[in-house]
């Protein structure tokens, strides 16, 4: 379940199934924060690219960054341990 809470929106699932665990709950709502703000910043950066042409290189980077992002924070979750992300966790927190 805590792989899950990092997957884009199948971070649901244990935001939905498992809640008596603290710790997946932490984790999925971190993951659906985490997707959220990359949303944003994907639709963003399409704006970005389509007013102006020079940035098509910010869609891979995002995606990119998303990843690694993501991939960083499962391998902490499965060692037991939070991957604090300064200004989403403090969002993700107030939930």
């Amino acid at each position: 379940m805590l792989v899950l809470s990092y997957l884009g929106l199948l971070a649901l699932i244990p935001l939905i199934v498992v809640k008596d665990d603290r710790e997946v709950q932490w984790h999925a709502k971190h993951g659906l924060v985490l997707t959220i703000a990359f949303v944003a910043l994907s639709f963003g950066a399409s704006v970005m690219t389509f007013l102006a042409g020079f940035f098509f290189f910010l869609n891979p980077l995002v995606y990119l960054s998303w990843l690694a992002v993501s991939v960083v924070a499962m391998v902490k979750a499965v060692n037991g341990q939070r991957f604090r992300i300064p200004g989403i966790s403090e969002y993700a927190d107030r939930f």
